[in-house]
């Protein structure tokens, strides 16, 4: 095997972050496949989940929000800062966890309603 062939691998098996310039591997480390950075969580548009295959916008992703399924399993919620497009993706085991919980407390942090409502109840 060439060192060529060997270096296009490598290539097809991690992308660099759009944000933060980490080399990130497409793969987290139980095997599940990533597509955003597991340092600052933010992804880049490459898949159109409204109709499916590839998106042409490739605009920036990012994280907005955590969802909880009924599973169990948390998933990171991301805007396409360049169409607006929702998507979500599952968080991966080597994610920032500290960027996770921010999000994940941040309704509760930062409610959008008063909290003194809740005395007059």
């Amino acid at each position: 095997m060439s060192s060529h062939t060997t270096n296009d691998n490598l290539s097809l098996s991690t992308f660099a972050c759009a944000w933060c310039g980490l080399t990130v591997s497409a793969y987290a480390a139980d095997g599940v496949p990533r597509n955003h950075c597991p340092s600052c969580l933010r992804s880049r548009h490459v898949l159109d989940h409204v109709e499916g295959g590839p998106s042409d916008c490739e605009g920036r992703m990012s994280p907005i929000a955590i969802a909880v399924l009924r599973t169990g399993d948390w998933m990171v919620i991301h805007r396409c800062v360049r169409c607006d497009e929702l998507t979500s993706n599952p968080v991966c085991a080597d994610d920032n966890q500290l960027i996770l919980m921010r999000m994940a407390v941040r309704p509760l942090a930062q409610p959008p309603f008063p909290l003194e409502a809740f005395g007059t109840l």
